[in-house]
């Protein structure tokens, strides 16, 4: 069974794997140690702590929220070779933890 991701995200992700030119290599690299259905992200204001979350995050308007301010301060060139996330990490543990919990 599989899933959709809504055209945005997929637009996204597209223009990220552009505009990076060693995508393949960091991506590689990036999600060795990423089990299948999860992605990475780096989440932070200054230090930034990476992350691995399920990938139906992605269909949750919150999470959509916080791509949008991601893109708005960062644009799709990461400078971390991975998707960042301008949030304080105590709230994107609240908001992921409030994810989790609406899909036991």
């Amino acid at each position: 069974m599989g899933f959709r991701l809504p055209l945005m995200m997929v637009s996204h992700v597209k223009q990220i794997m552009k505009l990076q030119p060693l995508a393949k290599n960091r991506l590689a690299a990036a999600t060795a140690d990423v089990p299948k259905g999860y992605f990475a992200v780096y989440v932070g204001e200054n230090q930034k702590q990476r992350f691995v979350v399920p990938i139906s995050y992605l269909n949750h308007p919150s999470f959509q929220d916080l791509l949008s301010q991601a893109e708005e301060e960062f644009g799709f060139d990461h400078p971390m070779g991975g998707l960042t996330i301008p949030c304080k990490i105590a709230n994107f543990i609240e908001l992921t933890s409030r994810l989790q919990v609406n899909n036991l």
